[in-house]
């Protein structure tokens, strides 16, 4: 491992230990630890250990819950909903990706909805746990206000991610992991962290003027992918994750950079289990095929290989796990006001020798 890179098992039991020492029990300390860590080995260091201070704030300012308090509110066979209580996000869509698996064990579908969440980094995390249980795996989530309806300039609806997983043995698995924003919000925090200008495109400022400056992005209005369609998107993921689910919706969720205001986020998913349609092998074998003739197209100009869906994020974890991770000066930065805050500086990951 290159001495200028962080050994991400050592990133990880500080995560681990900053969020014990404020109170949270040892597993899910480490699971929100490991939700951090896997972004950053994914390459989505807008999802990775860049937050690993916004959760701890939240905490400290009492919007999150350090030892969950997780209320079956419907056990309806194939159906359950979860009313999370203010606990970590992580926590919350864990237990209840874990329930929508064994739902769909039994059922050959899982459908469960969760109320009163937090946020929970990276939608893919869990999908990805249901795609390694032999399920096709569909989780979305609201979030805080970041965009405006199409037409309008007041930001009241959110990024609103949403994933789908499914498992492609022996290759890695299939998964699409994205907001309905031409860009997650974090990119752009992560892109004024790095003190660099954003593409045009990706949001307006207070003024509703296009923007390249980050913070101007942050203050004022990202803008949907695809226009309206983009829009119409995260209309959707709000109704099933906060209209449907009992939870908050548009401008009564609050994103996790808020941490002194509860985020009343929802989520929904769905585990659909393979077998009922057919053998999992079959599957497997189909999903092959699949992904071979995407990979077969003739190439355009400018690229050199075809990725499907997961594929670059897998490359991308082999290789971070062998050499070791990069991060940006300003979360290094962070990472030692953290463990000095903390009490923690013995934890503190070093560049490896």
């Amino acid at each position: 491992m290159d001495k200028d890179r962080i050994d991400p098992d050592r990133l990880l039991e500080f995560a681990t230990a900053v969020y014990a020492r404020a109170g949270m029990p040892l597993d899910d300390a480490r699971l929100i630890a490991d939700t951090l860590v896997q972004a950053d080995l994914w390459g989505h260091q807008s999802h990775g250990v860049l937050r690993l201070g916004w959760y701890l704030d939240r905490l400290r300012n009492g919007v999150m819950r350090a030892v969950p308090r997780i209320e079956q509110l419907v056990d309806a066979g194939a159906i359950g909903l979860i009313d999370g209580h203010d606990s970590a996000g992580q926590v919350v869509t864990m237990h209840a990706a874990r329930q929508a698996i064994r739902r769909s064990k039994a059922h050959g579908v899982g459908v469960v909805g969760v109320r009163n969440s937090n946020h929970f980094g990276t939608c893919m995390y869990y999908t990805l746990a249901g795609a390694r249980e032999g399920c096709v795996m569909l989780l979305a989530s609201n979030g805080g206000p970041a965009m405006a309806p199409w037409g309008g300039r007041k930001k009241i609806i959110g990024t609103n991610p949403w994933s789908i997983a499914a498992p492609a043995e022996p290759r890695p698995p299939l998964v699409v992991d994205m907001a309905n924003t031409g860009v997650a919000r974090g990119k752009i925090y992560l892109a004024r962290n790095k003190r660099l200008p954003i593409p045009l495109g990706w949001a307006i400022n207070a003024a509703g003027e296009p923007t390249t400056d980050a913070q101007e992005a942050i203050e004022g209005i990202i803008l949907p992918m695809a226009e309206h369609k983009g829009y119409a998107i995260a209309v959707v993921v709000d109704l099933l994750s906060g209209v449907l689910t009992g939870s908050g919706f548009l401008s009564a969720v609050h994103s996790p950079y808020e941490t002194a205001q509860k985020s009343n986020c929802g989520h929904f998913m769905i585990a659909i289990d393979i077998a009922v349609f057919q053998p999992l092998g079959a599957f497997h074998a189909r999903m092959q095929d699949y992904i071979a003739q995407l990979k077969a197209v003739p190439l355009a100009k400018g690229f050199e290989e075809i990725f499907y869906p997961g594929e670059m994020e897998a490359r991308n974890d082999a290789r971070n796990r062998r050499e070791g991770l990069s991060l940006p000066d300003d979360t290094l930065a962070d990472l030692t006001r953290i463990a000095r805050d903390m009490g923690l500086e013995e934890k503190l990951p070093v560049q490896a020798s």
